[in-house]
């Protein structure tokens, strides 16, 4: 995997702690699994083992995800975030051009940090797309599945 990854000291810290906990303890629970289900007899009508090389092959695959990102991520230090532009790590106040006129915050992380509940959004999401290198005062045209947002941009800031 070659492409950077930007992650904040919390969101590094996050992958590493499940990395961990893959390796040292769900690795070594679906071995334990898949030897009980061995001890049952005929493996070709076990549906207990072929469940458990299931729930292996996804714990590897997410091992080795995980890993990758790990390989490849860059930790953003807030202090270096400008906030001329929306960038990844700035947090963005914007107004709705459309209905009620109501402001919303987000703030910019990669993909492995969203989290809509928190108000952070991926720059690849449609929206993070959208905002991304655009400054304080512009208006946005978001393309959503429900259609089409309209924004103003308020405020870029660093939390």
């Amino acid at each position: 995997m070659s492409d950077r990854i930007y992650l904040t000291r919390d969101g590094y810290n996050r992958l590493k702690e499940e990395l961990y906990v893959l390796v040292h303890e769900t690795r070594r629970e679906v071995l334990e699994k898949i030897a009980e289900a061995r001890g049952h007899g005929d493996l070709s009508e076990n549906a207990e083992y072929d469940a458990a090389r299931e729930e292996q092959s996804q714990t590897e695959a997410r091992i080795a995800d995980l890993e990758n990102k790990l390989a490849s991520a860059t930790i953003l230090d807030p202090k270096q975030i400008k906030t001329d532009k929306v960038y990844i790590l700035t947090s963005v106040k914007l107004r709705n051009l459309d209905g009620e006129r109501e402001t919303i915050e987000y703030t910019l992380v990669s993909s492995e940090e969203a989290d809509s509940d928190l108000g952070k959004i991926s720059v690849r999401s449609p929206v993070g797309k959208a905002l991304i290198g655009k400054c304080v005062g512009e208006k946005v045209e978001i393309m959503v599945p429900k259609g089409v947002l309209h924004y103003e941009i308020l405020e870029i800031f660093v939390k």
